[in-house]
């Protein structure tokens, strides 16, 4: 028998679950991973394991209780959730949001749209052993969170919008600590340039690793800073804006490799865009009431709507089926971390076991919003 035999090479493949409990996988997440050695020759996503029923709780819930609820689907960017959902009910309802309560909305929105990706930046290093960024990444989230508590008593889960505008106006102190925070960024881009994208460790690790082509991407709805990383130039703030996004210049950071490396650079770049806009909805931001006048008790017109923003992590979308009660008839999430979590098997075949937990945390998905 030659060594060239295939039968001679082959080695005994090895089933190995990844999983539930493990801290790589960011949450109850478990992958069956096939292993032909230290390479990948097969992978199965296996979620659930939260059992949380949001969609069907909304139906017992009336319009306004509700919005605590998206708050807990991706706790990492809970203004972004709120947001969409009340959203869907003012497209639904006809309601005209005040101005300054758009721009109060724009102004929460990238600030967590910030927060989410320090998360994802500082999870991400951790994973591949770098503690020390991690610490830089959430000493920032911090003050963003911070902001958060001075506007809504809470940091992780605001409760914050309201259908017809945002719950409380801002406190006298909360733009000059905002500016104070957008007066430090500078500096820290540059202590995470310094400290991780210009680690020759950390370059090793992600460049070229957990590539699937633009073609795939797209066939498994793939949206948001992984889509773009891959050399698509889609942003719904840009192609479909919502809100009053269309009033604000600022671009959109497009790679071509869509690699784990691009993806971990693409969210410091959209930081830095998100700082633009920030900068000018301080600069435009009108006096004026926070609240339009709404019903007492919200009872939109029967219908159906759907509504989707740019999440952190791609489309998050809302579908509202209203029967004229004072709650939905039926409430649908399109969640981004559950369509991303898809393409995943694709991404990890025959890379290395370490390589898997670089790509699953290049991915950014929070199981909160996957087991909605």
């Amino acid at each position: 028998m030659s060594l060239a035999d295939d039968k001679f090479l082959r080695t005994e493949e090895l089933t190995l679950n990844m999983g539930p409990q493990h801290p790589s996988t960011h949450g109850v997440y478990r992958a069956i991973l096939t292993l032909d050695g230290e390479y990948i020759k097969g992978m199965e996503n296996v979620i659930g394991y939260l059992h949380r029923g949001m969609e069907k709780l909304a139906e017992a819930r009336t319009y306004p209780q509700f919005i605590p609820y998206p708050d807990r689907l991706d706790y990492a960017a809970g203004m972004l959730n709120e947001l969409g959902y009340v959203q869907a009910v003012e497209k639904l309802m006809g309601i005209e949001v005040p101005e300054r309560a758009e721009y109060i909305r724009i102004i929460m929105a990238e600030l967590q749209r910030m927060a989410s990706h320090m998360v994802m930046l500082g999870s991400y290093a951790l994973d591949l052993g770098g503690y020390t960024p991690w610490m830089y990444f959430f000493r920032d989230r911090e003050k963003i969170l911070d902001l958060f508590e001075m506007a809504s008593g809470a940091r992780m889960t605001p409760c914050y919008m309201r259908i017809g505008g945002v719950a409380e106006d801002l406190p006298p102190e909360f733009l000059p600590q905002l500016r104070k925070f957008m007066d430090s960024m500078p500096a820290s881009f540059e202590e995470y340039d310094n400290i991780v994208t210009g680690n020759e460790i950390f370059i090793a690790r992600t460049k070229g690793v957990g590539v699937l082509p633009v073609e795939k991407l797209l066939s498994y709805g793939v949206t948001g800073p992984n889509l773009r990383a891959a050399g698509v130039d889609y942003d719904l703030r840009k192609v479909a804006p919502y809100g009053i996004y269309d009033r604000f210049e600022f671009d959109v950071p497009v790679y071509e490799n869509g690699d784990c490396f691009d993806r971990f650079v693409i969210r410091i770049a959209e930081m830095k865009q998100s700082l633009r806009i920030l900068e000018q909805a301080i600069k435009d931001l009108p006096e004026g009431p926070i609240k339009a006048k709404v019903p007492r008790v919200i009872k939109p017109p029967k219908g159906e709507v759907y509504h989707q923003i740019e999440g952190s992590k791609g489309v998050l979308g809302y579908y509202v089926v209203s029967d004229e009660t004072n709650k939905p008839y039926r409430l649908h999430i399109h969640g981004p971390s559950f369509i991303n979590l898809g393409a995943l098997p694709d991404m990890c075949m025959d890379l290395t076991l370490q390589d898997v937990i670089a790509t699953i945390a290049s991915i950014d998905f929070i199981l909160g919003e996957v087991d909605r």
